[in-house]
């Protein structure tokens, strides 16, 4: 495995440029945190990675081959992203659990709900209603029902309370343990020393840093 490698990816959104000639590898099976201030370029980057968006130059790699080649709905079951504003597709969360894998058991999504910090009761409840940390749950919990070889994560913890965050972080060292790629969006400092082999600094859209995490200057500054 080979992970995915970016060669002077250019891309814009809304007319604006994003990313500008941004250049850098990210190892498979570990936990590469992209990191940098608001606006970097941090997310456009992740919706790269499965081809939610497409680069406007340069050109993305996954696994050796460019990403352009494969079929986009294969892709998306090998690298699934958990974006930070969810969306839910169905109506129970024991619906949404089987959006990808409709053999899905009930003692299956049960398991699923419990690796991201909910309640065995959850897979009969709607989904209308939910909070926003439950939701962006939900749909961690929806991508890791199709086992994908990686995980693309935008601020998964952002939006919950302190011990289900650690519920989460928890969740990533385990699919990575188990041998995946995950890439994590974090604006927390101490999020990506405690879960991360790699980091990317992205700022204005350029690579500024890149390594690990105990030699950048962009985590020292933070403590």
């Amino acid at each position: 495995m080979s992970g995915f490698l970016l060669e002077s990816v250019v891309a814009h959104r809304g007319g604006a440029l994003v990313l500008d000639g941004v250049s850098a590898s990210i190892p498979a099976g570990v936990c590469t945190a992209v990191a940098g201030p608001s606006g970097a370029g941090k997310t456009s980057l992740l919706r790269l990675l499965n081809r939610l968006d497409e680069p406007s130059g340069g050109q993305v790699f996954w696994d050796g081959r460019p990403l352009a080649s494969y079929d986009v709905r294969a892709l998306r079951r090998t690298v699934s992203l958990v974006a930070q504003q969810p969306t839910l597709l169905t109506g129970t969360i024991a619906d949404e659990l089987r959006v990808g894998e409709r053999s899905l058991t009930r003692e299956q999504s049960i398991d699923l709900l419990d690796r991201v910090g909910l309640p065995s009761g959850f897979p009969a409840r709607p989904t209308t209603g939910l909070s926003t940390g439950e939701a962006q749950r939900v749909c961690l919990a929806r991508a890791l029902a199709v086992r994908p070889r990686a995980l693309l994560l935008d601020e998964p913890t952002a939006a919950l309370d302190q011990t289900s965050a650690l519920a989460i972080e928890r969740a990533i060292a385990d699919i990575v343990a188990q041998g995946a790629t995950v890439v994590l969006v974090s604006h927390r400092p101490d999020q990506i020393r405690r879960l991360a082999a790699h980091v990317l600094v992205l700022d204005g859209g350029r690579l500024a840093e890149t390594g690990e995490p105990e030699h950048m200057d962009y985590l020292r500054a933070a403590l």
